[in-house]
């Protein structure tokens, strides 16, 4: 089990380290320590191997990621998981602004809270907040799913696409063509299977409130001007 320690090593070779592991490598539990609130730790990372940080991780921390396990022992600034396509990103704290932005695959837990624009522009992430997420949560996105055991808040899922938001609390306000849906069958048992991988017990799917797109600015009409 490799340990590194970012007192000794520098950021920049331990990513170099972590880019050049092999499909097959064996070196597959990797500990990360003193990270010290570093930047991109973990970035780009293409193997399937578990990288575990002992410590507050900076921005953008595992974004990019393919394939590989990465654990946040603490919380994780800006963008983390940014642009991620599959794996799974567990953060034991709280997160920052522009958590799993734009990220396209792959499972996000977040223990604690997350701040503005979690889960901005997703298309197909799942993230899972134990906590509550701040205003322009869901911004613009498009496919995937988002579920809040806490609260939201302001503008959730404004100008959304396809993606689905399970919020268990209460949500702030609504953002522009998102409005509360139904919980179908087929929700429950998307909700249930992630509440699940998310390690999350003692909780009913049944709890929560769906929320998605109207549909109403997929196309350009002059009488939704002011909403654009």
């Amino acid at each position: 089990m490799p340990a590194v320690d970012l007192a000794v090593m520098t950021k920049r070779d331990l990513n170099a380290a972590l880019h050049a592991l092999p499909a097959d490598t064996n070196e597959t539990h990797w500990t990360v320590a003193n990270p010290e609130g570093a930047h991109a730790i973990a970035a780009g990372v293409d193997a399937p191997i578990t990288v575990e940080i002992e410590g507050h991780a900076g921005y953008y921390c595992a974004g990019m990621n393919q394939r590989a396990t990465v654990i946040v022992h603490g919380n994780a600034g800006v963008g983390v998981a940014e642009n991620m396509m599959s794996g799974r990103v567990h953060v034991k704290g709280d997160a920052s602004q522009a958590a799993g932005a734009t990220a396209h695959g792959g499972l996000l837990v977040i223990d604690g809270n997350a701040s503005a624009r979690c889960g901005i522009s997703m298309k197909g992430i799942d993230i899972v907040v134990k906590g509550s997420i701040g205003p322009m949560s869901a911004f613009m996105a498009q496919a995937g799913n988002l579920v809040v055991l806490g609260d939201a808040g302001e503008a959730l899922g404004d100008s959304l696409y396809e993606a689905r938001l399970f919020v268990r609390g209460a949500v702030k306000s609504l953002g522009a063509d998102c409005i509360e849906k139904d919980m179908r069958p087929e929700h429950v048992a998307i909700l249930d299977r992630l509440l699940a991988d998310a390690g999350v017990a003692g909780v009913s799917a049944r709890e929560f409130r769906r929320y998605g797109s109207a549909r109403g600015l997929y196309n350009f009409h002059v009488d939704n001007a002011s909403a654009y």
